[in-house]
């Protein structure tokens, strides 16, 4: 196949047949099996270029991969090109400035790593192994976002290979279109080879667990909802649904159990964390793992639970408050998780998030307070079925509380009335910056923003 279709890149290129071919196909996600003609490893922006004038040459889809985790798959395409930006990892932290240019195929790991030997850090989501790409691109959220915001609101500027080759800045000042639809607009506009993103000080935060058993899942979600939303942006807390899993810190009695928890971070003053905590203290949780702790560990702490390979089903929506009815519904849901692993997050985007104007970026829901994601998740594909079922039934059942959209990274592919409805009022823009920069919708294998017709 690379024959056929002269394609070469400086980190190598993988066709059925090579050695490792099953192995580099593979994505986060186990559920997604695909065979893609190439999987090309790019290693420089030149590369990059050299397999979009393959795919305009040949005529073949394209697929662009970063850390590889996108539910849905996007990541890779039968019978196309995969763009893999995994060989393009370098992190450059400039501490002075508080900045990082950060490469295409690098992760939150190494961003988090990188960043956190000079006291540093960035939003970004909770499990180490994303790639920083995807994650930037669908918007970017996590322990840092009540009080520094999304990663799009930290992103500086942007390098871009577009769908004709050109390579261009995309930032305030140039392309400054571009730059608008880029943040929240998904990989709808070209390859993004680097990211300059803003840090702030962070080093040791308090953070970690608090857990209650299942069947307080109501009461203790009902006072999360009012809670959270009133406190300082110093404290980040995000409410889970789980099973509780065999391993330490967990205590021994609570293993296999079904559970609540929420998992915080304080980034405040650590003289003023027993305060802060309190409230938290006061609702007496039957397990307390919070203490001081570095960032990139908290970062990664779901990182052993969710190794590469499982078997994974997604569905998320944005949510402005969490009505009593809702709640009743995640208790109901909570309980009937399939596997060990299945499990419901609530993300509070309030803070920071909500000082950004609807319209300053393609992220349109600057007025939500919690961005909801269900994950159906387990080892063994016979399982399958039933944990798309149950993240399915669920997210229906919560559904009708909604905003009516969803967070970009946590969506499968469920059509173009949800992508539009994720972007509101901004899709039209979004559609004449794709009829601007991509017209031939090369870029297509996402949560497709289609061009506009001139």
């Amino acid at each position: 196949m690379t024959a056929t279709i002269d394609l070469r890149t400086t980190g190598g290129v993988v066709t059925p047949g090579d050695p490792g071919y099953d192995e580099a196909r593979a994505v986060y996600n186990a559920m997604i099996d695909r065979r893609p003609a190439a999987i090309a490893r790019c290693r420089t922006v030149t590369d990059v270029q050299d397999v979009l004038a393959a795919a305009r040459r040949t005529g073949l889809p394209v697929a662009v991969r970063g850390g590889g985790h996108s539910g849905p798959g996007f990541g890779t395409i039968d019978d196309g090109l995969v763009i893999d930006l995994s060989p393009m990892s370098a992190i450059e932290v400039d501490a002075d400035a508080r900045t990082a240019r950060v490469q295409g195929g690098a992760t939150l790991s190494a961003l988090d790593a990188a960043t956190h030997a000079h006291g540093l850090a960035t939003p970004a989501g909770v499990v180490g192994s994303t790639g920083v790409g995807g994650l930037t691109l669908g918007g970017g959220h996590g322990y840092l976002s009540r009080k520094y915001g999304l990663t799009i609101d930290n992103l500086i500027s942007a390098q871009i290979v577009l769908a004709d080759g050109r390579v261009v800045t995309a930032s305030e000042d140039e392309n400054p279109e571009l730059f608008w639809a880029i943040r929240g607009g998904g990989g709808n506009f070209g390859v993004v080879t680097s990211f300059t993103l803003r840090l702030h000080p962070v080093a040791t935060v308090i953070g970690g667990p608090t857990a209650w058993p299942g069947a307080a899942t109501g009461d203790i979600l009902s006072w999360y909802r009012d809670f959270l939303p009133a406190q300082h942006e110093d404290l980040y807390g995000f409410f889970a649904t789980m099973t509780v899993p065999p391993v330490a810190p967990f205590p021994e009695p609570f293993h296999l159990h079904k559970a609540c928890a929420i998992v915080w971070c304080y980034t405040g003053d650590p003289a003023d964390a027993a305060d802060a905590f309190a409230p938290v203290r006061a609702m007496q949780p039957a397990w307390d793992g919070t203490g001081e702790v570095p960032y990139p560990a908290l970062q990664a702490s779901f990182d052993g639970l969710f190794p590469k390979g499982l078997q994974w089903y997604w569905r998320g929506d944005f949510f402005r408050t969490i009505p009593d009815q809702a709640v009743a519904e995640h208790a109901r849901f909570a309980e009937a998780a399939p596997t060990p692993l299945s499990q419901m997050h609530l993300y509070p985007v309030d803070g920071a998030v909500h000082r950004v104007g609807a319209d300053a970026t393609a992220w349109a829901q600057r007025d939500v307070t919690f961005s909801q994601v269900i994950v159906g998740v387990d080892p063994d594909p016979a399982n399958a079925a039933a944990i798309s079922s149950w993240a399915k039934d669920y997210h229906d059942a919560l559904h009708p509380y909604s905003a009516g959209s969803g967070y970009l990274n946590f969506m499968m592919d469920e059509g173009q009335e949800r992508v539009r409805a994720t972007y509101g009022a901004n899709y039209d823009r979004l559609s004449a910056a794709k009829q601007t920069y991509d017209p031939g919708n090369l870029f297509r294998t996402n949560q497709n923003i289609r061009p506009a017709q001139a």
